[in-house]
This record gives C-alpha cells, structure tokens and sequence, in this order.
C-alpha cells in the first residue's frame, strides 16, 4: 500500500455538526436519574455502593455502626482478611520485599511460608521473559505516546503466542495470569524506551533484561536506569506503592471491569486489556498525575510554601474555578469511600518524608504537608458533604514517583503493574463463583415514535 499517511485524528465540519446532533439528542436530564431511582456510578445519593457480589479478596472499611447508625471512622483496607498495615509493618520489620509476597496472598488467600515464596518468585522470574522478537515487532514498531495504549496491546498480542488461550479452566487462566503479572514490567518499561526514543526524541534507546534475583520493584528500577542503579531506600519505597495498589476491593472501576468481561467467558487477556482501558482513565489510575499538576500550578502561584495563609488563599482560588484547571477540584483529597483516613495515604506518609529528605526536597514535602491539612477544611466549609474528606492514595503517589526520577509516563502504568495482582485475583474468583453474566438493567425514557419514510424527512 503506497500512498500519503492518512491522519485519522482530523475532526471535520461534518464530524462536529454530528457530533452537535448526538450531544443535543443524546443528554438526558439530571432530574429524571432521580425521578426513577437511578444509582449513577452504582452508587446510592449518599454515596454508599450498591451491592452487586461477593468476595473473599478484600476489603475496604471506613465507617461504623453505632446505635444502629453508620458514623465514618478511619479508613482500614484488609488483604484476604489481613490488615494492610500489619502487612507493610511486617515487611518493614524484617527488611524484605514485599510484593510477591501480597500477590500469593491476594491469588491463594494465604501468606507464604518462605519455601512457598521461593517457589512462587522462581515461577514468575521464568516467566519475566517476552516471545521472541516482541519487543521489536509490536513494541518498537509501533510505540504508543500513551504507555497504558501500548501495555494493552501488548497483553492482547500475548493472546497470539499462547497455545490455549481460550481455555478458562483455573490452572490455564492461573497461568495465564502469573505470566501477566511476571511481564507487565517489561511491557511499561520497554513501551517506554520506546516513546523515549522514536516519539519524545532521546539521543539514547537502550532494553535491559530483567535480573531473576531482584524482586519486581528492583527490577522496575534496574531495566528502566541506563545505569542499572538505586538505592535500597528508593525500591522499598515503589515496593511498598505495588502493595498499596496491588488491590482494591471489588467495586473500583478497573477491577470490576475485570469481573463484568470475565463473567462473559472470555479470554483472559481480553478481560486485562479492559482493565487496563479503564485504569488508564484519569478519574481511576489517571489521578496522581494531576495531583502533580496541581502542585506544579501552587509551587509556581504560592510565594512562600511555609505561609499558611498564602497556601489557602491559592487553595480557595482552585476550589472557585480561579486557578489551575478551573475544574473546582482539590486534587488528591477525597475519596469515593474513605472519609476520614486513607489507610494507604497514612501508610505512604511516612515513607515519603524519608525519601524527600534522601532527595533534598523536604521543602516540598512540607508544602505537601500543608495542602494535606488546609484543603479538607476548606472543601467542608465551602462544599455540601454526605461524609468528610481527607488525603487519598494518589495525593503522595505521584510525588513519590517524580522523587524516584520515574518518568510522568509511567505514573498509571506502575499502578497496572501492581494492581494486575488483583485484577487476577478478582478474574480467578468470578470464575469459580460466576454462574451468571454480569448485566445490569438500564431504563429506557425516549419516547417511542412512528417511523418516518425518507421522502418526509427534514434535514438536521
């Protein structure tokens, strides 16, 4: 095929003037969700999720009940009926790695004992390897400048090279899932250095093969650093991220994609790749990285990060729709379940001002600090609140990840890497439990109408 490249991203007067059609027929008035008692989100106007399954995998813990009435309380998030505090303080104290560790947990529902983890680490360095050819062929010949596109296609090309990959018998799609889980590091890394290269023009383009004695945070760290170096503080840190996202209950956007794909029988990387479309959205994976705008904006508009004031000031603006995006929106504070504590964001904390202080950058930590404890008086002051709101996981994820010198990038795809754990542990679940399609209902409210012939049609 020869030819001029046609450029498909060309949006034309026709396309706008359908575009104006679709938006005018299709808008549907805000009243009328309430009218018929419609769960936007699948969630209830107070803000509580509708219950629509069962798991074993985790769970999310962030009100009471007191005197039959619910109160918010501090946030808990528990892996397979396990504390994720515990779980992160028991890591720390004994100075290991933490994620392979918390991905046996989530797909077997038991800790390992040191034989099962070594075992278990052996099964997913030997599948840390890609078919050969791959990397040039699909991911050097066509580098994305979104690494989420790039990862999704990867995992559905894997799809070609598996020799059963329709089976959804448990120990195929178990398999299936401990090779994603082994590769998902290479598939950011390497779209990476790709886009680096061919895209965002680098003088260099290197691929380092991933060690099979390092732990999935190491190797993150090692493939992507033409040096190969860090430091032990920076890969606990990232190890520690893997395990705070590495789950996140069954209702969160991306996992129950992965259980409504699945419930359809299909394959599993098909029900992945979904996944990831959805993690990619900024509403879900997306968020740190305009927390990380947000502050790019307040660093730049805030004078003197020590003053109180200054900072509130400018946090009043953004709430106003003054500054930054214009959007209202204090990004990085509030959750659609915490109220409030973040379990995950308090656990992050106190790693997070070690490592600003290893990278002298304790300056912004403390700026951070300030937004943390200024922006939830300000948005219940000035906000109509069901619950309170406080710091959630993405208000520090993304500094971490600029402090770790990791490309903006690759901020959803680290998220990917380590929630694909859950996402496989939720896929495993649905098919052993799933009997039924997920197929919620939806309310039809146009009205019905006589068909037209075409001789008696006015043009739009």
């Amino acid at each position: 095929m020869t030819g001029t490249k046609r450029d498909f991203s060309e949006i034309t007067p026709q396309i706008e003037k359908l575009a104006r059609l679709c938006e005018s027929d299709t808008h549907i008035e805000p009243d009328m969700y309430i009218k018929y008692n419609v769960y936007r989100g699948l969630r209830d106007l107070n803000g509580k999720g509708v219950l629509t399954g069962l798991t074993k995998i985790s769970e999310i813990h962030a009100k009471d009940v007191k005197d039959g009435v619910e109160v918010p309380s501090r946030g808990k998030l528990y892996y397979r009926g396990y504390d994720i505090e515990d779980i992160v303080r028991g890591y720390g104290t004994k100075k290991r790695f933490g994620f392979e560790e918390v991905t046996y947990l989530l797909l077997f529902g038991e800790l390992p004992s040191q034989e099962d983890l070594d075992e278990f680490c052996t099964v997913l360095a030997g599948y840390r390897s890609l078919p050969t050819s791959f990397v040039r062929d699909l991911i050097m010949k066509a580098p994305s400048e979104n690494m989420m596109n790039s990862m999704a296609r990867s995992v559905l090309t894997m799809y070609s090279y598996d020799k059963n990959p329709e089976d959804t018998s448990i120990p195929n799609v178990l398999r299936q899932c401990l090779q994603l889980i082994a590769v998902f590091p290479l598939f950011a890394v390497y779209g990476y250095q790709a886009f680096d290269y061919y895209i965002d023009g680098s003088r260099s383009f290197f691929i380092h093969e991933p060690d099979p004695n390092l732990s999935t945070a190491e190797n993150i760290l090692h493939m992507l650093r033409i040096d190969n170096k860090y430091t032990k503080l920076e890969a606990t840190i990232l190890d520690i991220s893997l395990m705070l996202h590495a789950e996140h209950g069954g209702g969160n956007n991306s996992t129950f994609t992965t259980r409504v794909v699945t419930s359809s029988g299909t394959d599993t990387y098909s029900a992945i790749a979904a996944a990831l479309g959805s993690l990619k959205g900024p509403k879900h994976g997306g968020a740190n990285i305009k927390v990380c705008q947000m502050f790019e904006d307040i660093k730049k508009n805030v004078r003197d990060w020590s003053d109180t004031e200054e900072i509130e000031a400018y946090l009043l603006k953004i709430l106003h729709k003054e500054a930054f995006d214009r959007s209202g929106l204090i990004y990085g504070i509030g959750h659609a379940i915490y109220s409030l504590s973040d379990p995950r964001a308090t656990i992050f904390r106190r790693y997070v001002k070690q490592l600003s202080a290893e990278k002298n950058r304790s300056d912004e930590y403390m700026l951070y600090e300030q937004v943390e404890k200024i922006a939830p008086r300000l948005i219940a002051s000035e906000r109509k609140m069901y619950k309170g709101v406080s710091a959630n996981v993405d208000f520090y994820s993304g500094f971490v990840y600029s402090m770790l010198g990791l490309p903006v990038e690759l901020f959803t795809p680290i998220f990917a890497i380590a929630r694909i754990a859950g996402w496989s542990a939720h896929r495993l679940e649905e098919l052993i439990n799933g009997s039924k399609i997920i197929r919620p209902a939806y309310m039809n409210v146009r009205p019905r109408r006589q068909y037209i012939p075409m001789s008696e049609r006015q043009r739009h």
